[in-house]
């Protein structure tokens, strides 16, 4: 059971993984899984087969759980939802692309890294 403590939630908070079978089973094994309540679970396992209105769904129903407290998604899906990452705001549940087995991560395409390097200008770290 992976929670993270001291985030205002009775118990802490969950981190979410959107990715693919080798991602998702890393993260399990972990202790990352958990199904809340209504039987949900806080990860879905993407294949080349999944829709993406399926992985679309996952998404918005990750960040509107008020138990998660991170969103965890291989950058290679989530470029198949950019539109909803490219529009996605809130600071909680943050989202946090990261690398599968067979996509190294690319930071030009990671929407969060850009809005972050937005904020800032060399000047600011001299």
């Amino acid at each position: 059971m992976s929670k993270i403590e001291g985030s205002g939630a009775k118990g802490g908070k969950l981190i979410a993984v959107i990715g693919d079978e080798d991602t998702c089973t890393g993260f399990l094994l972990g202790g990352v899984g958990e199904l809340n309540s209504k039987r949900q679970p806080n990860f879905l396992v993407v294949d080349k087969d999944t829709p993406v209105d399926d992985i679309a769904d996952a998404f918005r129903r990750f960040t509107n759980r008020n138990d998660i407290a991170i969103v965890l998604i291989n950058q290679n899906i989530a470029e198949l939802i950019r539109h909803l990452l490219d529009r996605y705001e809130q600071p909680i549940p943050a989202v946090l692309e990261i690398p599968s087995k067979d996509h190294p991560y690319d930071p030009t395409k990671d929407s969060i890294l850009r809005r972050a390097k937005g904020m800032f200008n060399a000047d600011d770290f001299r």
